[in-house]
This record gives C-alpha cells, sequence and structure tokens, in this order.
C-alpha cells in the first residue's frame, strides 16, 4: 500500500524547468612580434580579468621549432620578463600536425603535465603551433579540471583565419577525423604575423582553402577580392594575406556568434562546405594531403555536384575550379575512388546527428543545404574533376 501511494504521488509531480543561458566572450588579436620583450599583448591577455599572476604551460610545434629554434628561449626570457602576468611552469614540444591528432598518448601526456604542475581553472595552458596541435592541446585543456584556459597563438593560415578562432577542439580515433573533441571556447586567440614567413608554399597555400569556403557561401565579394589578390598571394604578399586572414576569421566568428547553434546542436553546419569529402580524403591519403588542400578538393568536388544539379551557373562554376588551380590547388587525387570516398558522407551524417545535411552552391557567396544526395551525379563530378586533371 505504502509503494502504491509512492508511485502515484511521484506521477502527479510536475516537471521542473530550467534555463541556462551562458555567454561566452573572448578577443582576437592580430600583431607581429607577440614573444618581443617590447610586445605586453600577451602579459596583458593574461591580466586582463585578474592582476595577480597566473601559472601557465605551453605546448608548442615541433615543426615551429624547427623553424624558430630561439622560440623556446624567447617565451622562457618573455615569461621572466612579465613574472608580474604569468610563471612559466613547463614547456612542452610536441609532434606537428595530424601525426599528434593520432596519437592518444599526447593528450594523456598533457594532462599529466597539467598535473604534475599543479594548474587550476585560472592558470593557462598556452597552445602555439598549427591547427592540429591547438586542437589536440585544446582538448587537453578543455578536460582537465573540467575545463583550464586555453590561449591559442596559431602559426600557420589555416589556423588563424578558421581552426585556431573557433570554438572546436579534436582528436582523431577510429579513423574518423575529430571523432573525439569538445566544444569549448579559447580564453583568446593572438595572432602573429610573423610565423607564416616561415611557413613552406604547400602551408601557406593550404589555408587560403577556408577563405574561398566561407566567401562561397557567405561572401561573394570576398571571393572577388581573393579572386583579384591572386598574383599577390601566389607571391606571398603578406599584406594581401593579413587581409584574406582577417576576412576570412570574422566571417567565422560572425557565424558561430550569430548562427544560433554555436555549438553544433542542429543537423546543420554550413562551414563545412567541401568538408564532407575532405575528411575523409584525409584519412584515404593516410594524411598525406593537408587539411587546406583536401577542402580545395572537396569544394570543387561540390560546387561541380552543384553545378551538375542545375544550382550554380556554367560560368560560376568555372570561376571557382579556375580560382583554386590558379592559387595552385589540385583538384583531383587517385584516391578520389566513388566507393570509398562515399564512406564520407555516413561519417559525416554520424557527426553531426540528426539528418544527412549537406551545403551546397546557388550562387557565389549563397548556399543552399539538401538533405539528399545522387550517388551518380557525384560519381560524374568526380569523373570531371578526373579529367580536368588530366588535361
Amino acid at each position: 500500500m505504502i509503494l502504491e501511494i509512492q508511485r502515484q504521488t511521484n506521477y502527479s509531480l510536475q516537471p521542473i524547468h530550467q534555463r541556462v543561458s551562458v555567454t561566452f566572450r573572448y578577443q582576437v588579436h592580430f600583431t607581429k612580434g607577440l614573444f618581443q620583450l617590447d610586445n605586453p599583448l600577451l602579459a596583458r591577455v593574461m591580466t586582463a580579468s585578474e592582476n595577480s599572476p597566473k601559472q601557465a604551460i605551453a605546448i608548442v610545434d615541433a615543426g615551429l621549432v624547427s623553424q624558430h629554434q630561439d622560440l623556446i628561449a624567447q617565451l622562457s626570457t618573455y615569461a621572466r620578463r612579465y613574472n608580474h602576468a604569468f610563471q612559466l611552469a613547463a614547456v612542452k614540444v610536441v609532434a606537428g600536425g595530424e601525426a599528434t591528432k593520432n596519437d592518444p598518448q599526447a593528450i594523456e601526456q598533457i594532462q599529466q603535465l597539467i598535473h604534475q604542475t599543479g594548474l587550476c581553472r585560472h592558470s593557462y595552458v598556452l597552445a602555439i603551433g598549427g591547427g592540429a596541435v591547438l586542437d589536440m592541446a585544446g582538448y587537453a585543456a578543455a578536460t582537465a579540471h573540467r575545463g583550464i584556459r586555453l590561449i591559442r597563438v596559431p602559426t600557420t593560415v589555416l589556423a588563424q583565419n578558421d581552426s585556431g578562432v573557433g570554438v572546436k577542439n579534436g582528436i582523431n580515433a577510429f579513423g574518423k577525423k575529430n571523432f573525439l573533441g569538445t566544444f569549448a571556447p579559447p580564453y583568446a586567440v593572438l595572432n602573429d604575423c610573423d610565423f607564416l614567413y616561415s611557413l613552406d608554399d604547400r602551408d601557406w597555400r593550404s589555408g587560403i582553402a577556408e577563405a574561398i569556403k566561407v566567401a562561397l557561401i557567405k561572401d561573394a565579394s570576398f571571393f572577388d577580392a581573393i579572386a583579384s589578390s591572386v598574383p599577390a598571394l601566389v607571391r606571398r604578399d603578406m599584406d594581401a594575406m593579413q587581409q584574406l586572414i582577417y576576412r576570412c576569421a570574422q566571417l567565422h566568428l560572425e557565424h558561430i556568434a550569430n548562427s544560433g547553434d554555436p555549438f553544433e546542436m542542429g543537423s546543420s553546419r554550413p562551414l563545412d562546405f567541401g568538408h564532407w569529402a575532405a575528411h575523409k580524403l584525409e584519412q584515404l591519403t593516410d594524411y598525406s594531403l593537408r587539411h587546406g588542400e583536401a577542402v580545395a578538393i572537396g569544394i570543387a568536388l561540390d560546387s561541380t555536384y552543384s553545378y551538375l544539379l542545375g544550382l550554380l551557373s556554367r560560368g560560376e562554376w568555372q570561376q571557382i575550379l579556375d580560382l583554386l588551380e590558379a592559387l595552385g590547388f589540385a583538384l583531383y587525387v587517385p584516391q578520389m575512388r566513388q566507393d570509398r570516398l562515399f564512406q564520407g558522407l555516413t561519417e559525416f551524417r554520424e557527426h553531426l546527428g540528426g539528418e544527412l545535411t549537406l551545403m551546397l552552391l546557388q550562387a557565389l557567396g549563397q548556399g543552399i543545404e539538401v538533405h539528399e544526395v545522387d550517388p551518380l551525379l557525384y560519381g560524374e563530378a568526380i569523373a570531371i574533376l578526373a579529367d580536368r586533371s588530366r588535361e
């Protein structure tokens, strides 16, 4: 009898409705000579909310260290000069590129370092390097103490204009790109253009693909500006690149802040235009393709499919392919076999959840979402790009 009364009471209770609103604020700075002693930006960022000095560790891309051999010493000297702002407890050099995102031990080693140095949630993880290192270090920072302040110092074009300014962190697992990760906004992003001078031509060019991507879905005038800047970008003009990076970062941040879905709870992910194929191609090529190179191919593929579907005019389709080729991107690789590439669609849908949602183009600067694809038409698109590559 007592049990029956409890059951009836529980059924009569009304659900408790609670809404939690959380505001995230972070700044993306643009500078030169970040670790020069006469540049107080990093120290100011660390003391913006609190005046007392904080503990910090630095996670540094090994590829960056090979190009800037005095970087560690420079960072240590800077920390001593600005010891009123932070104390550098440790510096750890990690492998760069996708190798660091494919190594599960890399995360554990950083978490162990956070533990050993006694960092708290008001301490800082300073991640310095390309997008892969920022992704991996960000994941470690977001999971230690349920979140330690992360300051990103992106050192590649792609990291400065796209991955380094966003809210995602992640590593690869089970043969899938970014299978493990978090949504955790950084405390701040510090873009130093001096690091771009040491990039090889592939990495200089690779990040431009993300600018073309966001221009194609959001800003036709930006697409035209990129096309007009091709000669300057090819000859590695830094002013032209800085303009591209700034506008690209601005468009990405506007989308994150104003789309209504910053943590991708729905099935729509416009900023991943061209990415379903790109992520799979990275895996199929054993990551010999840079991310931006794979994105360029993905853009070419989805633009060609958009044209074949009757959404995009032939003239605009040709403009897209011509721009990618003028910058030096390949639009096809032998690994683009339809049977293997299309596994990427399934993985893409799983990663988003919900129904399949792809961004295509109906004009320069105007994307359109679709929820189903025609495999035969995609096969034709692949064949067109393969034929074009042989011309």
